[in-house]
């Protein structure tokens, strides 16, 4: 199913769909060629996961304007995406990309080649399916590297339990670790929260998240072509279509309003029911076989009683709303106007949200305008002054708290946070082991259906 009007997809994901059909290649060579880090104090950047994702973050910290940054190691799964990777960013940072063939790798251990290139104190840029997080994380921790990961980072407890303990041996070798959640960047939330936290609209009762929008990404994707040699690889690629790979739609579309908006409220909810349904399972190639609800909303509970209701939907000619609000004892604020995290943020007397009632909106300070760059240029200023900085378990927790919403809302059942997190269904076991043939997480029935979730039918996992 094609994006049509869909407008909101944001400049990371602009290769997404860069090459339809590739096998995997064997490995580029078996000696790791090491790039030695300049007197000029260069901070090099291995990239693994050359997607859309990937590559904007290649960007993102290629433009940071704090000393030198070179990309010198680049990973995927797929020959075709390091190449098309690579002459984005050659094309954008020809001084800054060092990246010769012998320094391209192929195939599920490429992750470790493209770190060896590093010495301690680089950074490895994560941006391959989630599932593949704790297994780059743990090698780049071995190897005393820096890094930054996309989000979500998590599908499941067993693989949060495990991301959460490799964080406390980052923190402990003083490791710097970024996580892709923008919002936290964004000038004008940051305004924002402290204007709440001072008490500017008194306690939150309500938040209110939206991501409505016509089909986007491979969340909507129709049977696997016969002559795709593998199923492991074409899941993989269609990776929003998956549970294992992306926690679907609904973790990787929608944590970015629901972190934001438990940033806002400085907590944790402790619980979520929720609801969502397949309706229009169509796209233009057929049947679509993924394992998403077209339409979500998810009630999250706090533990004072306050409530976030996170709404999402993927459907062609339906209202497109895609903004945060935060209603509270004494006012209400506009989270963000438009997309993740869009400015300006506003707030208002009473609760209605008019412009009239405006008596407070955000600013953005001239160079912090993008929020993608800002989270480099805090990442980066950590590194060379050596300052505390580890969103790893808040980046961990962001998406438990986003699968707690998705899996109550696909099995029916409302789930704690703590319930949540003891679970130990693991979507993709064995995934630091996986090579080409290596089977997929999840298999097609007789007619290349996957399995989908049933609430109320199966209540105790999500398919």
């Amino acid at each position: 199913m094609t994006e049509t009007t869909h407008q909101v997809t944001s400049r990371r994901e602009f290769l997404k769909n860069t090459g339809r059909i590739a096998a995997a290649t064997t490995l580029a060579g078996l000696v790791v060629p090491r790039v030695y880090a300049a007197e000029d104090s260069t901070l090099q950047v291995a990239l693994i996961g050359c997607g859309g994702r990937g590559t904007g973050a290649a960007a993102d910290a290629m433009s940071v304007k704090q000393g030198p940054v070179k990309l010198v190691a680049m990973a995927d799964v797929f020959e075709d995406r390091v190449r098309s990777s690579y002459d984005h960013l050659k094309g954008q940072f020809a001084n800054q990309v060092d990246v010769p063939q012998d320094r391209q790798f192929v195939g599920f251990d490429s992750y470790k080649q493209a770190m060896d290139c590093l010495n301690p104190g680089d950074i490895a840029i994560f941006a391959s399916p989630l599932a593949f997080r704790w297994v780059h994380f743990g090698y780049a921790v071995e190897k005393g590297l820096h890094v930054f990961m996309e989000k979500p980072i998590t599908s499941d407890a067993p693989t949060s339990r495990r991301m959460l303990e490799q964080g406390k041996q980052s923190v402990a070798k003083n490791l710097k670790v970024g996580v892709g959640l923008m919002s936290r960047h964004s000038r004008a939330l940051q305004q924002l929260y402290d204007r709440i936290r001072d008490g500017a609209i008194g306690d939150i009762v309500t938040m209110f998240a939206y991501r409505m929008h016509a089909p986007a990404g491979s969340a909507f994707v129709a049977k696997r072509p016969r002559d795709d040699a593998s199923e492991l690889l074409w899941q993989i690629r269609n990776f929003h279509s998956f549970l294992w790979a992306s926690g679907g739609c609904f973790s990787d579309f929608y944590i970015h309003v629901i972190d934001h908006c438990c940033w806002m409220k400085d907590a944790w909810p402790v619980k979520a029911q929720g609801l969502g349904g397949r309706h229009y399972r169509e796209g233009n190639d057929g049947p679509c076989i993924d394992q998403n609800f077209d339409v979500y909303s998810v009630e999250y509970t706090f533990a004072d009683g306050a409530k976030l209701i996170a709404d999402g939907r993927c459907m062609t000619g339906c209202e497109q709303i895609y903004k945060s609000y935060a209603l509270g004892s004494k006012g209400s604020a506009v989270i963000s106007t438009s997309g993740d995290c869009g400015p300006p943020s506003t707030i208002h007397d009473g609760l209605g949200l008019e412009k009239s009632k405006m008596k407070w909106e955000s600013k953005l300070p001239q160079g912090e305008e993008n929020p993608y760059v800002n989270e480099w240029n805090d990442l980066v200023d950590a590194i060379r002054n050596d300052k505390p900085y580890n969103e790893l378990e808040r980046g961990v927790m962001a998406s438990v708290v986003t699968s707690l919403g998705r899996k109550a809302a696909h099995t029916g059942v409302e789930i704690t946070l703590e319930d949540m997190l003891a679970d130990d269904f693991e979507y993709a076991p064995g995934a630091d082991k996986f090579t080409v043939d290596s089977p997929a997480p999840v298999q097609a029935d007789a007619d290349g259906k996957y399995p989908i979730p049933q609430p109320g039918i199966i209540t105790d996992r999500e398919y």
